[in-house]
């Protein structure tokens, strides 16, 4: 049997390892993201509440009563809006997380196992890991950002119809090409510096987490690499997720939800710098943990349902585990 024939005989885990870990935690991340998903659109209407620049421009504040903590908020949307639109821009946020955790994924377990050499069965540093966590965050937000811009505008459509403005969108497709025709391609990437700067935070809680906590579990306790280990280590990275990247969260949401000239420059915001000053001036520090509960709320859950789905699609496709 020639080398060739002998290839094509391969499962195709191994033929195109790559390919299939991008696609099974492209498929754990979609599955995840649309269990969670109200929780995001949750965070996104606190967040955007009470801006400082937007009292400052004089434009409308928007709701008389502010939507006031997680249950309020989704309660309201529901209330107001109906339930469905508790999952208003999923289906962005669905492309988002096939380019964005995909990309991730496969750029640290790459970063992980050939650059920085982690061997089997020992200890890997955590600096290395938090360099590769960083690195493979901010590329998959990179290449994701315009979905991520497109799913935080369609998040305030519903916001936009109680207070008697039209909408901007007809559909998602509708809104890419209505965000190129104004600001080109350029106007895709609105808001990707805070983007890219709050996934490489949330990837050294998320994946540096979940991976040094698994392996530290896996050589220093009696813990065999199942769900129960799989589980303690998602819960750990949910939490440290939240902390290191609301703040970042919150100056991507405000950049990327603010309204633009004719050349896509934002009217309220110079940059995310200016975004960060202007939120601590005008609202206080807390002002950047603004919508902190559902976001952790919405972590643990994803963190959990991503990681035992990837883990155990990973198993079930020969794939050795992560």
């Amino acid at each position: 049997m020639s080398p060739a024939e002998e290839e094509r005989t391969l499962p195709l885990p191994e033929r195109w390892p790559r390919a299939s870990k991008f696609a099974l935690s492209a498929c754990a991340a979609a599955v995840a993201e649309l269990v969670t998903f109200p929780l995001d659109l949750t965070k996104t209407r606190l967040q955007i509440q009470g801006e400082a620049a937007v009292r400052r421009d004089g434009a409308a504040a928007g709701r008389a009563v502010p939507y006031r903590g997680m249950l309020r908020t989704a309660a309201a949307v529901a209330q107001e809006e109906g339930v469905r639109q508790l999952w208003q821009g999923a289906t962005p946020a669905v492309y988002r997380h096939i380019v964005y955790t995909g990309v991730r994924m496969v750029t640290y377990e790459h970063l992980r196992d050939s650059v920085l050499g982690r061997a089997e069965g020992e200890t890997f540093p955590l600096w290395k890991a938090v360099v590769g966590g960083m690195i493979a965050g901010a590329i998959g937000q990179f290449f994701a950002s315009p979905t991520d811009l497109v799913k935080v505008q369609m998040q305030m459509e519903g916001k936009r119809k109680l207070e008697g403005k039209p909408l901007r969108f007809r559909g998602v497709h509708h809104a890419f090409l209505k965000i190129l025709s104004e600001g080109g391609v350029r106007g895709l990437w609105a808001g990707w510096v805070p983007n890219v700067q709050r996934a490489a935070l949330v990837n050294m809680g998320d994946l540096t987490t979940y991976d040094s906590v698994k392996h530290f579990l896996l050589l220093n306790t009696t813990l065999v690499d199942n769900s129960v280990t799989h589980s303690i280590s998602s819960a750990c990275c949910g939490l440290v997720a939240a902390v290191l990247g609301t703040p970042a969260d919150v100056v991507k949401t405000r950049v990327m939800n603010q309204p633009r000239d004719g050349q896509g420059r934002g009217l309220l915001y110079k940059s995310s710098m200016d975004c960060l000053i202007q939120s601590v001036q005008g609202e206080g520090f807390m002002s950047l943990y603004k919508g902190f509960i559902p976001t952790w709320m919405r972590m643990a859950p994803w963190s959990l349902v991503f990681w035992l789905t990837y883990e155990q699609i990973r198993r079930i496709c020969g794939v050795s585990s992560f």
